[in-house]
């Protein structure tokens, strides 16, 4: 089982760019759902997102993940309106390596503080497709693409914790997680 995640992990990091944050399109609904699709960095923490708030359990199982969507949508707002927010790229694989981390540790922190800290990284990666995006694309169409795909992925987090319960790999998996996160840092 740590083979098949291990050859699936290098696959994906060798399957597409490091980070998709120029460049791609923005004509509608469905551009906005492919996109968290099309990167390494956004699947890692989307699905990281759903595999921590499994392991922390009770209401961290909804409310890490809504708290991410929304909060990625309101950095999307924010970067889209020409604000500011210094070492965005650095936030987004930032989000990654302390989510794996996160999962690897076990890490049990309160409720709200785990909120917060999804909250910071979700703000980074909403800015950073807001302030690409141009003024012609339509927003809102494509931003509910991003997020219902985003949405997605944390439930397969959560899915994909519930079938390794009974196993010993969310932890290692974890870590492949922060490893990746670093690789794609060095990138």
């Amino acid at each position: 089982m740590f083979r098949r995640i291990a050859v699936t992990a290098a696959a994906l990091l060798a399957a597409t760019p490091a980070l998709a944050h120029t460049g791609h399109a923005t004509a509608g609904f469905a551009h906005g759902f492919a996109h968290p699709l099309g990167g390494c960095d956004h699947i890692l923490v989307m699905v990281a997102v759903g595999l921590w708030a499994a392991q922390l359990g009770g209401s961290a199982r909804w409310m890490l993940p809504v708290t991410f969507v929304l909060t990625m949508v309101a950095g999307a707002l924010l970067g889209f309106a020409g604000a500011a927010l210094p070492g965005v790229e650095a936030g987004i694989l930032a989000s990654v390596v302390a989510l794996g981390a996160a999962i690897a540790f076990g890490a049990r922190l309160p409720l709200a503080f785990s909120a917060a800290a999804i909250a910071a990284f979700a703000a980074f990666h909403g800015f950073a497709h807001g302030a690409e995006m141009p003024l012609a694309a339509d927003g809102v169409v494509y931003g509910a693409g991003f997020a219902l795909a985003t949405a997605l992925l944390h439930l397969s987090g959560l899915a994909l914790a519930a079938l390794l319960a009974r196993t010993k790999m969310l932890r290692p998996l974890g870590g492949l997680i922060a490893a990746a996160g670093i690789v794609l840092g060095a990138a």
